[in-house]
């Protein structure tokens, strides 16, 4: 991702533009967080594919995938209907699927981890995720249909970059979104974030039409994305500490 041409202000430029000389490019400089987010969600992965029989992983998505008609069908709630509004972002249906939310998650939630810090970003994922359940259960409340996938809590991240209108500061060891977190007005006067907005919508809504990702056979929640991208976007000043914010 590269800074943006049109930023709000000159004022604000001043707190994440480097000094010359001071950038440094590292190749591969993933947070923590993220690098073992991505390895808890490849090793449960690979325990399924190799590890588990075919009963053993059912009783594994049906415990922690998230089941709608779980809450609804009068179903008994073990701790298992608690945890599994979280847990089921750590699950995927398939390789690609897998494979696509690893270079999504690098490359949106290192900048965006390196900001908040380690428990920070674990608290908005958390929050991500259940957010994206929570529209997906609004609008399925019966479904038994088990949703899995980390897309949720990463649409929140994609959410929070527009925040920043994907600002960033390399002059750190390890480079993280930078400047304040950018009012409303801001984020919709910035032509690079109003653009990001709106062609993330509409591939959101072209796949709800029917139009999946190649490779991945399970339905695309794509109302789960939505509801991750408006808590991220909505509520990231609630984890942010670094600058005092805009109006």
């Amino acid at each position: 991702m590269s800074e943006p041409t049109d930023k709000p202000d000159a004022s604000t430029d001043q707190q994440y533009v480097p000094e010359a000389g001071s950038v440094r490019e590292p190749v591969f400089n993933l947070a923590g967080v993220v690098v073992g987010i991505i390895a808890i969600c490849v090793g449960v992965h690979l325990m399924r594919m190799f590890l588990l029989s075919d009963e053993q992983d059912m009783w594994l998505i049906l415990r922690f995938a998230f089941f709608p008609g779980r809450y609804t069908g009068g179903y008994d709630l073990d701790l298992y209907a608690f945890l599994a509004p979280v847990t089921y972002s750590l699950l995927h249906g398939s390789l690609a699927h897998l494979a696509v939310n690893i270079v999504w998650l690098a490359a949106f939630g290192s900048p965006l981890a390196n900001r908040l810090g380690t428990g920070r970003f674990i608290a908005f994922w958390i929050a991500t995720a259940l957010g994206a359940v929570l529209l997906h259960f609004v609008l399925h409340p019966s479904e038994l249909v088990p949703l899995v996938g980390a897309s949720g809590a990463i649409s929140g991240m994609m959410g929070a970059a527009a925040r920043f209108a994907f600002r960033i500061d390399r002059s750190l060891d390890k480079p993280a979104f930078g400047g304040p977190v950018l009012g409303m007005s801001d984020v919709f006067r910035s032509r690079q974030a109003v653009t990001f907005l709106a062609v993330w919508m509409v591939v959101n809504l072209v796949t709800g039409l029917g139009f999946g990702t190649p490779g991945m056979e399970s339905q695309i929640a794509w109302e789960a994305h939505i509801g991750g991208f408006l808590v991220g976007f909505l509520c990231l000043p609630l984890f942010d500490r670094r600058y005092s914010h805009t109006s």
